[in-house]
């Protein structure tokens, strides 16, 4: 796993190299520089495939016409290797890099059809002068670019692209009430304007001051005529096949363990093709939020090389500053904060770990998919009030626990006021019904979900829980999960590879009946079926929880006195954004159990300290 950067334009050495150093984290094994005329591309190299120097990026065609610079793995290289070999191509390397040259020789952009991997990349084409940005089916590594003054940049985090002298940095007012909404700023937006996400599945060609964008992929929604005895087999043989390209590495390879039913699978089906497979779990002092127990009886039943580490409220709240001091675009997800120490301890022992990340989106595995399939069978999607969400503050009790059932209805209904596909966004978020109070500046609520309309057009046919799931894969799943994993695992330099996102298994799991994945009102319902003679019972069965941490009472108690500093009058006036009356309204709220304000909250404390060093 890498860090690139680059651009095609104005720049220079010095430049190039601010660029890519600020990511030093991604790759801090190595690091390379191409510079030709008006073109620049920088890598810092996480060494994991071939660990020579023969491995070295930017890398070249023999030519030296073709010039690449990878973040990313290719599963597949050796078959492609293998094959490029029979027609005649030559290799100096063993690595996969070095297949992505050649394979473009040979197909040009068609190329990004044939890898199976996790990738972005950059493309320097010397003969047809133009470069190539592509990004992977799923979105799992990241890049970003912008066009300025006939210039392109890019790189796989924003900060890169911030130490361009070119880039300006304006807030888009329309990410940032998304940002306060969902948590995540949604693709291909960023929180800048004129600053850009390339699109999951997608490539963009700049040539000629030009710039293109092509799609090669798409996420299909099909009802395959298959029986599920027939369905559960090849289910099992693509995910067993998917972990075993997943085990190859040149350096030591781990598998996070939760004691959920996804990464016990993957530790199960490790376990079957390596023998001393290390696995990774991490507990906290605090029952509710604690499922660490279950990760070890787990390890203990697969006999795996298992390392546990136990943290207290303190640790957590310690890694607060260093995690917001590397966030370079607002993150409202506080499950990065357990993701990024797990990262850490895991980055100890080994450099590659597996995770069960496309897991819950593919297989409809979150309690959001239990409750869409009863808003869509009563036909209440079109269902829309906004009183509701007052009341219920009122008269339900306010608790410090996880996701209590009290705090899932509140949530619930702040959302009621939208169509029923996009209340997921909203109750994941941090949205409610007053927001606009928040802001110095007019916001548009009827505007808030406008770059899902394209989107959703690929799914006029398709019934209302697939246009559901099709969302969740396409935005939770990628602005959410999966920046959350990069970027707690790259700031650690520690490369996490997804078994469920092999595209031949997602496609496969999307080809299937809905009634296969929830059936009922039971979720992963085929992967369950497939694991049952696997797993521990009770593990099978348990239900869904999420990497929470306790905010509620951390901003009543632990996180109050830095609440009050970081939002207090003086720094809300800072950014001139927020109304000071109302975030001083959701404080007193907050600390006087009125309302669980956790989540706006936390997303102001996360924006403020972002907007400090960055705006």
């Amino acid at each position: 796993m890498c860090g690139i950067a680059g651009y095609l334009g104005q720049g220079n050495e010095d430049v190039l190299k601010r660029m890519t150093r600020s990511l030093k984290h991604r790759g801090p094994n190595d690091e390379g520089f191409f510079i030709k005329d008006e073109v620049g591309l920088g890598h810092q190299r996480l060494s994991i495939i071939d660990l020579s120097q023969q491995g070295r990026q930017p890398m070249s065609s023999e030519d030296g016409m073709i010039q690449i610079a990878f973040n990313g793995e290719i599963y597949n290289f050796k078959e492609l290797r293998e094959n490029l070999i029979t027609r005649g191509h030559q290799f100096k390397s063993q690595t996969d890099s070095e297949v992505i040259i050649h394979q473009y020789e040979e197909d040009g952009v068609d190329c990004f059809k044939k890898f199976n991997g996790m990738f972005a990349l950059a493309i320097w084409d010397g003969q047809k002068e133009k470069i190539i940005l592509v990004r992977d089916r799923y979105g799992q590594k990241p890049l970003y670019w912008t066009l300025v003054n006939k210039t392109l940049i890019f790189a796989s985090e924003l900060k890169a692209i911030l130490n361009h002298p070119l880039t300006k940095k304006e807030l888009d007012s329309q990410s940032v009430t998304q940002y306060f909404s969902f948590d995540y700023v949604p693709q291909p937006q960023t929180i800048f304007k004129n600053i850009h996400k390339l699109a999951n599945g997608s490539f963009l060609t700049f040539k000629n001051n030009q710039v293109k964008i092509s799609e090669y992929y798409q996420i299909k929604l099909d009802n395959k005529d298959i029986g599920f005895e027939s369905a559960k087999e090849e289910f099992g043989k693509l995910l067993e096949s998917s972990i075993e390209k997943r085990l190859v590495a040149d350096v030591p390879v781990g598998i996070f363990l939760s004691g959920g039913i996804d990464s016990s699978t993957i530790a199960y089906f490790a376990k079957k093709q390596k023998e001393d497979i290390k696995t990774f779990s991490i507990g906290f002092d605090q029952s509710s939020f604690d499922e660490s127990s279950y990760a070890q009886q787990v390890a203990r039943f697969l006999k795996t090389d298992h390392y546990h580490q136990r943290f207290s409220s303190r640790d957590l709240l310690n890694i607060i500053p260093e995690i917001i001091e590397k966030l370079d675009e607002p993150f409202g997800d506080p499950s990065i904060l357990p993701t990024y120490l797990l990262s850490k301890f895991t980055a100890d022992k080994v450099k590659v770990a597996l995770g069960g990340d496309g897991g819950d989106e593919l297989l409809m595995g979150y309690p959001n998919h239990q409750v869409q399939k009863i808003v869509g069978l009563l036909g209440l999607a079109s269902l829309r009030t906004r009183g509701l969400s007052g009341i219920l503050e009122k008269i339900l009790p306010v608790s410090d626990k996880n996701l209590t059932f009290p705090y899932k209805i509140k949530r619930y209904s702040h959302s009621l006021g939208f169509n029923g596909l996009y209340r997921d966004f909203l109750n994941i978020g941090a949205y409610s019904n007053n927001i606009n109070k928040l802001f110095n500046f007019e916001i548009k609520q009827e505007n808030l979900f406008s770059f899902t309309e394209e989107f959703l057009g690929n799914y006029q046919d398709k019934g209302y829980l697939d246009k559901v799931n099709a969302l969740f894969l396409k935005y939770y799943l990628q602005d959410d999960i999966l920046f959350k994993v990069d970027r707690a695992s790259m700031y650690n330099s520690l490369e996490v590879r997804a078994p469920f996102l092999d595209h031949h298994l997602a496609d496969f799991i999307n080809s299937l009946p809905l009634d296969y994945k929830l059936r009922g009102l039971k979720t992963k319902y085929i992967l369950k079926e497939s694991m049952r003679d696997k797993l521990p019972k009770n593990i099978i069965n348990r239900k869904k929880k999420g990497f929470g941490i306790p905010l509620t009472s951390w901003l009543k108690k632990d996180l109050k006195e830095y609440m009050m500093e970081v939002l207090s009058k003086q720094e809300i006036a800072k950014t001139n954004l927020f109304d000071y009356d109302f975030v001083n309204k959701l404080i007193k709220e907050h600390l006087g159990n009125k309302r669980d304000n956790r989540k706006i909250l936390w997303n102001l404390i996360i924006f403020q300290n972002w907007a400090k060093r960055y705006l």
